[in-house]
């Protein structure tokens, strides 16, 4: 299928093998460039750097600046959403987020209904950001917003933090299960409806991070923990979206669900791209997905910390793999503050040379 748009990016979400194939990365604004470090430190709090457009565009633009990728991604959180619910949301210095854990019902019931107009009103500088990003990008270049996935806010509402295990979130859930899925189904509504907004402001299309798909409470019923909890939740996110954004591109980003996991994205999802995490083989995932599936992914940030001719072989391992079939190059995971910025260029030219 081939589409006509600047915009390789949105050339292969619908479905065109572009080569070479456009690069982003995720968390491509963040701590390894030295310009985000001084506008990180000038805008005072994480919170105030996500909600500032004046800084927020600013961040979202500098790797589009300095390595010109095909797409940049609005500079936010997914947890700027828990906050708009009422939720205590809090940035530690080299720790990380913390949240005021919700662990009981009488916690839920104190959060915004999810018709609330405040919940979207809190949000207002995240849309006014992505409508200043896409009249100050270059006409060529996509622009992505995003949020995370229903369970994987979930987890960090119910956990206070991140944790490997999920244990707080998976123990509610064994606990009560109604709970659990009352809180996704908040998530459902109010996400699917800040997507929407995303794309009324000017998003190109969006990612949904669900980072936790890997680690993912049993079915109460017996039935299957990753349908339940992730790829059901997000289906309904994008019917709900489309049902307002007829076409609306959308990636479907499952980290740690496996190779069987990542089969099912797509056609259990109804999204447009199936986010190929670190741990997956491309090659094997191609080979057992329809050839018109579109895939995004999915090098080691390791492997772009360690540089040099392992890096120059899984750049070429990603480009025989996705070589004739619709991909966009990226990480399989975010990339980390101590890559090396010469590493990125050099990766960069490899793909594109």
């Amino acid at each position: 299928m081939t589409v006509q748009s600047d915009r390789a990016m949105l050339r292969v979400l619908s479905g065109e093998a572009v080569w070479p194939p456009p690069a982003w990365m995720m968390r491509q604004a963040g701590r390894y460039l030295p310009e985000y470090r001084a506008t990180r430190a000038t805008a005072g709090s994480f919170l105030d750097l996500c909600y500032t457009p004046d800084f927020a565009v600013e961040v979202t633009l500098q790797p589009i600046r300095r390595f010109g990728f095909d797409a940049a991604i609005l500079f936010s959180d997914i947890l700027v959403v828990p906050h708009a619910l009422g939720q205590d949301v809090r940035f530690v210095e080299g720790e990380g987020p913390r949240l005021d854990a919700m662990g009981d019902r009488a916690a839920f019931e104190r959060l915004r209904e999810a018709g609330d107009p405040a919940i979207l009103s809190h949000l207002a500088p995240v849309f006014e950001t992505v409508t200043r990003l896409r009249a100050e990008l270059p006409n060529e270049t996509t622009l992505l917003g995003f949020c995370g996935a229903p369970w994987t806010v979930a987890s960090y509402m119910i956990g206070g933090r991140g944790t490997p295990d999920l244990a707080p979130s998976r123990a509610l859930a064994a606990a009560d299960p109604a709970l659990v899925e009352a809180l996704i189904d908040r998530l459902v509504t109010v996400q699917t409806a800040y997507l929407i907004r995303q794309f009324e402001a000017g998003a190109d299309a969006v990612q949904i991070f669900e980072s936790h798909a890997g680690v993912l409470p049993e079915d109460p019923e017996g039935g299957d923990p990753l349908a339940r909890w992730s790829l059901r939740p997000i289906a309904r996110m994008i019917e709900g979206i489309r049902a307002k954004v007829p076409g609306a591109k959308i990636i479907v980003f499952a980290r740690g669900s496996g190779l069987d996991g990542h089969t099912r994205v797509v056609p259990e999802t109804g999204a447009d791209a199936v986010g190929v995490d670190w741990a997956v083989d491309l090659a094997a995932l191609r080979g057992r997905i329809p050839a018109a599936t579109v895939t995004q992914g999915n090098l080691h940030p390791e492997t772009l910390i360690e540089g040099g001719a392992a890096l120059d072989a899984a750049v070429d391992a990603i480009r025989a793999a996705a070589e004739g079939r619709p991909h966009v190059f990226n990480l399989g995971h975010g990339i980390t503050p101590q890559t090396p910025i010469a590493h990125v260029e050099r990766m960069l030219a490899r793909l594109r040379g």
